[in-house]
């Protein structure tokens, strides 16, 4: 989450400053000296320097800031050690989330395949420990029609709810954060319920997947390769957890960049390691081939949302859609006529510079979007600031223009076409519309009081 063209009233971020006081994960974790040295010890303690800015000091208390330091290298390794150990009562089951937008940034950066980066990650990853590697795309899926159905229905009711519409994308934690800790309700009552596919692949690893292996959700410790640092801060959400089972959906983010790290001190290339097939959420099964949603960089909700809003509420088959670029390249519209008449405008706003305009013409009811893909990034999920970084922390772009070509060549699935999904809201989620779809998929976000205790860190 990087805030630009921030103003004093919105957000406190202090700007960055070209010098080495970057704070390191590894120098404010807790450590008492007396963890026992093993074989994992150098790689748990590399340090990681994160150099642009996760949240605003405004937007993180310390308690946060602790927990967030927690989600590193040192408490993976820290699992992984433990299951090497005889005590089996102690033992976790290791799984790994892989989430689409980071799979093209170790085949631009190894030069593979799509298909081959997937199969060698898992490969390496299986190598230290992990017992499962699995692939985020089917929680997009659920995330994507869950919030086309929410949005046909806010349109629905946009005559009776004053704040039915417009209604915003909430995949972005960056995005999020910055809604909840700055903004005001006028702009949280906006945002989409569905839950990221970060967080309901949590639901699917620690209630699916658990079920089916007959397995508490505290014997799985669920980790998440993303491509930017808020992922970690969206895991430590207070409804992303299970008091019953003392259980976090997701217990650790990784960015890719610090799996790389990982792989650098551990002296392996992704080229030397034998290709392992993903593993697949139901029985023995493996994935395939990797699919994608459409959308250049993300997930695609805005393409999905308004194929699909076309088709349900207008009748009309939408083939391509064709975007306007506005301002900038990062703030398009996409619109739908029938019989002369405008009768959807959606919008594709990334980076703060955007966001902000957005919500200032949102305060001044002079917003006409009915629906926005709001995204922290600059260009989308490919830009997070957890790969494609330079050692000074600029966009490595020739990598970025690598990754894009890779990730436009993967072959797109709709989510309607997933047949495993169409069968777990009947088997697992007992029907499209319950009760269970609500509690397992979706959650609510509000303004947030801020503590007078945050921590000033220079990201």
């Amino acid at each position: 989450m990087k805030c630009e063209n921030c103003t004093k009233k919105e957000c406190s971020k202090k700007q960055k400053n070209d010098d080495t006081q970057s704070t390191s994960v590894d120098a404010l974790s807790s450590n008492d000296g007396s963890e026992e040295k093993n074989e994992f010890d150098t790689l748990a303690n590399a340090k990681i320097l994160l150099s642009d800015c996760l949240a605003c000091d405004s937007c993180m208390t310390l308690e946060e800031g602790a927990r967030v330091f927690q989600q590193n290298q040192k408490e993976f390794f820290r699992i992984l050690n433990l299951n090497k150990k005889c005590d089996t009562s102690k033992h976790k089951v290791l799984a790994v989330s892989l989430c689409p937008q980071s799979l093209p940034y170790f085949a631009a950066k190894f030069n593979l395949s799509v298909n081959e980066a997937a199969k060698r990650l898992c490969g390496f990853l299986k190598s230290l420990g992990v017992h499962y590697v699995f692939d985020t795309t089917i929680a997009a899926d659920f995330s994507i029609l869950e919030s086309q159905r929410e949005f046909v229905q806010r349109y629905q009711r946009r005559n009776q709810e004053e704040h039915a519409l417009p209604m915003f994308a909430s995949a972005c934690p960056g995005w999020i954060r910055y809604a909840e800790r700055v903004l005001t309700n006028l702009v949280t009552s906006h945002i989409c319920t569905a839950k990221s596919p970060q967080q309901i692949m949590g639901s699917l690893v620690k209630g699916y997947f658990a079920r089916q292996q007959n397995l508490s959700p505290d014997k799985i410790f669920h980790v998440v390769v993303a491509p930017c640092y808020d992922k970690k801060l969206e895991a430590l959400r207070e409804d992303f957890y299970t008091a019953l089972y003392n259980s976090a959906e997701v217990d650790c983010v990784l960015t890719s960049g610090e799996i790389v790290q990982i792989m650098e001190q551990k002296n392996v290339s992704m080229k030397d390691v034998p290709e392992v097939a993903v593993d697949s959420l139901f029985d023995d099964l493996k994935e395939g081939d990797v699919v994608r949603h459409d959308g250049k960089r993300s997930d695609g909700y805005l393409e999905h949302i308004f194929k699909h809003a076309a088709k349900e509420l207008f009748g009309v088959d939408v083939k391509e859609i064709t975007y306007k670029a506005l301002k900038n390249k990062d703030f398009q519209e996409v619109t739908l006529e029938k019989d002369g008449e405008t009768v959807l405008r959606f919008a594709a706003a990334y980076g703060f510079r955007n966001i902000q305009n957005m919500v200032l013409k949102l305060k001044k009811g002079k917003f006409f979007y009915h629906f926005v893909e709001v995204l922290a990034c600059p260009g989308g999920c490919l830009n997070g600031k957890g790969q494609a970084q330079t050692e000074d922390g600029k966009p490595d772009r020739a990598l970025l223009a690598q990754m894009e070509e890779v990730y436009t060549a993967i072959p797109v699935r709709l989510p309607e076409a997933n047949l495993h999904v169409q069968r777990m809201y009947q088997d697992w989620l007992e029907g499209m519309d319950s009760k269970k779809v609500q509690d397992t998929l979706h959650t609510t976000y509000s303004a947030v009081n801020q503590s007078t205790s945050s921590l000033d860190i220079k990201w």
